[in-house]
């Protein structure tokens, strides 16, 4: 056995050096891009230095030209008056021409002297009015540009200030950007670590994988039996199947089952005292009982139009079917399949809601999902083949699941495809939702329920992280934390979560605190589905768009 083992401690030795170098060259990876990105924000950070610079030297330049704008208007004023002295000079030489005219003229005529006195008394007036005038404009209008000049220079300013908001922006929406890599970094590296702690675990459990074969010499049926039990079952599913073997062994030879009692704490359908008979019933009788038993209770809620306990409705159904006196027989007999076939659905699910593990919204929800997805496949079938091309299931599956992953639409493409050659292009749609005689789905339907189950896990596992480290928690903050990770979820079915969660009406009020694990337990109990896209999926969505 040692020396069959050593190959295994190889490949063990062997998986753990590929995982470890996978992990340095992540690391390796994620380094160099932290460093790109380090580049990057550096390169912007003087290339904005230099724009404030360029800002700086053309708000000198703006003053600069201001100044010498202003220069050139005195200039202009200087010459423009000295001008019009000149033009004065040579009006008043003029009228001193003119007046030495008039001088002689009225010394001919005898003029009065005293009347060319006063006027040129009252010229004199008239200047010196006019120059006090003239300075007062130039010390008032001495520092005005021209309005053109002073647009020219408003309309560059402003496609300036225009322009830096523009790249302030940009660096807002790079920064925010760097921010979110920096997010996602740190969940990858969580990741990575969770990961490398997982195998060091593995690792460490990792025990010799059991020669299975061997169970064929006990199994009832022989080799053959065992090879199509075992086909494609993992260990810990072999194990179960052992042990179901073995039960279905131990409760076929078991004549009488002990009573648990008529205590308040024991379910109504196990009620009992004394020794009950076993009836000794098959895997297909039971599951035909139990599908029997949802259809009876369908039917009446539908009638009633309200949800009856499954328990009572259990108990009152075996009752009506085989009286008072035989219903105990039936039920622990039942009762002791259902414990016993945990691998077959209809037994494992119909157990977990009599024994209230899980809430029965859950199992309908599931059927739900099916049914809808059933329909939508129809829908496409237009010439009702029962057969659709890859494309077309693939699109149904997508209008059906629409906030699925890719990778999960493929596993279910996958599962759709076990019994096609990897050439046939038609699938049988109508066959994936058969079942055998004792109930068993086919893998796509199987494939469905476990990513129902497993995206639920990962919905609460993002509400247990948004409420953070939270011990107790109320109702305000339960909605705040769904709304957070789930923006588009609506009132309704915000209040049917806090229903299930705090059990209003049962044990506690909506206003009252609550552990958070409590919560969670009973929120994963119930049919809890995420409404719209994760925040985190949008914003990588965004950002690959933005790249």
């Amino acid at each position: 056995m040692i020396r069959a083992l050593e190959p295994l401690k190889a490949m063990v030795t062997t998986v753990s050096e590929e995982y470890t170098q996978q992990i340095l060259a992540l690391q390796e990876k994620e380094r160099v891009e932290i460093n790109m990105l380090k580049q990057e924000k550096q390169h912007l950070l003087k290339f904005i230095d230099s724009m404030k610079e360029e800002k700086s030297s053309l708000e000198i330049q703006v003053e600069h030209l201001q100044k010498s704008l202003a220069e050139e208007y005195v200039r202009y004023l200087n010459e423009y008056h000295a001008r019009k002295l000149l033009l004065a000079n040579m009006n008043e030489m003029h009228n001193e021409q003119l007046g030495l005219t008039l001088h002689q003229v009225q010394d001919v005529k005898s003029e009065d002297v005293v009347k060319l006195t006063l006027a040129l008394k009252i010229a004199r007036q008239d200047l010196t009015k006019a120059q006090v005038e003239l300075n007062r404009m130039i010390a008032d209008y001495g520092d005005v540009v021209p309005r053109r000049d002073f647009e020219s220079l408003e309309k560059k300013y402003s496609d300036l200030l225009q322009k830096m908001k523009t790249q302030q922006k940009d660096f807002d929406q790079l920064h925010k950007e760097y921010d979110m890599l920096l997010e996602i970094h740190r969940e990858t590296a969580e990741e990575r670590d969770n990961a490398f702690i997982e195998l060091q675990e593995v690792q460490r459990g990792c025990t010799p994988r059991p020669n299975w074969a061997k169970c064929s010499e006990v199994i009832p049926g022989g080799g053959d039996r065992w090879s199509s039990l075992a086909e494609g079952k993992t260990s810990d599913q072999l194990v179960d199947m052992l042990l179901e073997e073995i039960g279905t062994g131990v409760l076929k030879e078991r004549e009488v089952f002990l009573g648990w009692g008529k205590g308040d704490n024991v379910p109504v359908y196990l009620r009992y005292e004394g020794e009950i008979k076993n009836k000794k019933l098959s895997k297909k009788d039971v599951v035909t009982i139990l599908k029997d038993v949802w259809r009876e209770k369908n039917a009446l809620e539908q009638q009633t139009g309200k949800r009856s306990s499954l328990p009572e409705f259990f108990l009152s159904y075996l009752q009506k079917k085989y009286g008072d006196a035989a219903a105990m027989e039936w039920s622990y007999t039942i009762y002791e399949n259902m414990r016993l076939y945990q691998s077959n659905h209809v037994m494992s699910s119909f157990y977990d809601i009599l024994t209230g593990k899980v809430g029965e919204e859950q199992y309908h929800g599931q059927n739900q999902l099916i049914s809808n997805l059933q329909k939508e496949l129809a829908a496409c079938d237009s010439l009702n083949t029962g057969s659709l091309t890859s494309e077309q299931f693939s699109m149904a599956v997508r209008e059906v699941f629409p906030l699925k992953r890719t990778d999960s639409i493929q596993e279910l493409i996958d599962a759709s495809r076990y019994k096609l050659d990897s050439a046939e292009d038609l699938i049988n749609y109508r066959s994936l939702f058969s079942e055998d005689e004792e109930g068993n789905a086919e893998p796509f339907i199987a494939m469905i329920r476990n990513q129902y189950v497993s995206e639920k896990q990962e919905y609460l596992r993002e509400l247990k992280s948004k409420l953070g480290d939270l011990i107790e928690v109320n109702a305000d903050d339960l909605k705040t934390a769904f709304c957070a990770i789930d923006p588009d979820i609506d009132d309704q079915t915000l209040d049917i979560y806090i229903g299930l969660a705090y059990q209003v009406g049962k044990e506690q009020t909506a206003q009252d605190v609550l552990p958070v694990e409590t919560a969670l337990e009973r929120l994963l109990a119930g049919d809890v589905r995420r409404v719209g896209p994760s925040p985190k999926e949008e914003s990588k969505t965004d950002c690959e768009e933005g790249e």
